[in-house]
């Protein structure tokens, strides 16, 4: 007997939990893609797009995840031999760094480990030491999902601004996007990416560039661009076809049409307020577990933890028990550790990541967290005992 029957719950860092409207959106027979509904339909996506990013610039969409994201932006902008700022505070600014090397960028990286934000001060002193600007970009995660570290974008700016600096300041939104709070603009963000995958509540298959026309005149000089990767002709294009380069990905767009209805519906500061009090019950609930054992999040200070993603320590191989636990027992499957949290803090099993990002409410979060708690229970890992309790106090105070 397994009381894992029922609904399963797909509590992941993305792909995140598909709602019904989005996959209703979806089951329909194949459009034209020439004329009519799917072409005045895809014109609707960019300004909510923009909207979403709190940006009036361009948003260049490709049929790709993340990493296709990631490799438009750097071809769009740069050339082999440029040398760029990788700010690593986990795996994926990292990866992007490792392949904008093997693009033949000198991508120079400073690695803040595995439980730290971005140190602005370390920043600073390698941009006043590079006096002939030689760095053409500063890239950085807004959220890093490996280690639910938040970084402080617009402080990343003021960085920037105060050495003077040209750089161009990319962002990687993939895991946060319409979760924690962005705006692109007021930031000074040049080039942003992310996927349809997460906050934005779409299946993986799509991928959008965010750039301002400072990025775009780097587009001029830059000579790793090709043509599928070009964000110039997915701009307003003059024809329908030149938005994808190709065939439109067109069931995706009807569920991306729908998503961002639902995000307009909701109101996007609202989106964000959610996932900020769901976020905090899961962070209360972790914090009382961890009075009576070993449970802590990976990321200490709450200003620096994302409202998408948290990644736990339960100690002693206790991450995979209880992954394993609540798949079996729980209906719920959570998220295995990525890179670099397996260093001298902990083994790798000692991990699991939460994800509460996207189509995600009090129900679902109060029911992932009493699994947790009594898988925790089950098997014997010691807790302190009223976590979910503090749980419920976030949720009941709003």
């Amino acid at each position: 007997m397994s009381l894992a029957n029922g609904r399963h719950y797909l509590a992941i860092p993305g792909p995140s939990v598909m709602p019904d409207r989005v996959l209703q959106a979806m089951h329909r027979p194949a459009p034209n893609i020439y004329t009519g509904e799917m072409v005045e339909l895809t014109h609707s996506l960019v300004p909510d797009l923009r909207a979403v990013a709190r940006t009036k610039h361009h948003v260049a969409m490709y049929i790709a995840n993340g990493h296709g994201a990631w490799e438009a932006a750097l071809v769009n902008t740069l050339s082999r031999g440029d040398r760029i700022l990788i700010l690593g505070t986990g795996r994926f600014c990292l990866g992007w760094g490792e392949m904008a090397s093997a693009m033949g960028v000198d991508a120079q990286v400073i690695d803040f480990g595995q439980r730290s934000d971005i140190d602005m001060a370390r920043v600073a002193e390698v941009l006043a030491a590079d006096t002939n600007h030689g760095i053409k970009a500063v890239l950085a995660v807004q959220v890093d999902t490996s280690t639910s570290v938040r970084n402080d974008i617009p402080a990343l700016r003021r960085t920037l601004d105060e050495a003077g600096h040209p750089a161009l300041l990319f962002s990687d939104n993939i895991a946060c996007l319409a979760c924690d709070e962005f705006h692109m603009d007021d930031w000074g963000v040049d080039v942003m990416v992310t996927g349809s995958q997460k906050g934005l509540m779409t299946p993986p298959g799509m991928a959008f560039v965010f750039f301002n026309d400072k990025a775009d005149a780097a587009r001029g000089r830059a000579n790793l661009v090709t043509p599928y990767w070009d964000w110039r002709p997915r701009v307003e294009p003059d024809e329908y076809y030149k938005y994808f380069n190709g065939t439109a990905p067109t069931h995706h767009l009807y569920g991306l049409r729908t998503a961002l209805d639902m995000i307009k519906e909701e109101g996007l500061e609202n989106v964000w307020a959610r996932h900020a009090t769901l976020a905090r019950a899961v962070w209360a609930a972790v914090e009382v577990w961890g009075q009576a054992g070993p449970a802590r999040p990976n990321i200490a200070a709450e200003t620096k933890r994302s409202h998408a993603v948290t990644t736990v320590n339960f100690g002693a191989g206790n991450g995979q028990r209880l992954r394993d636990w609540m798949t079996a027992n729980a209906g719920v499957t959570l998220g295995i550790p990525l890179g670099g949290v397996e260093g001298a803090d902990g083994r790798k099993e000692d991990f699991l990541r939460i994800g509460h990002m996207g189509h995600v409410n009090a129900h679902m979060v109060l029911g992932l967290l009493a699994g947790l708690q009594a898988g925790m229970a089950a098997l014997q890992i010691p807790h302190g005992p009223t976590g979910l309790e503090a749980a419920i106090n976030v949720i009941a105070e709003g």
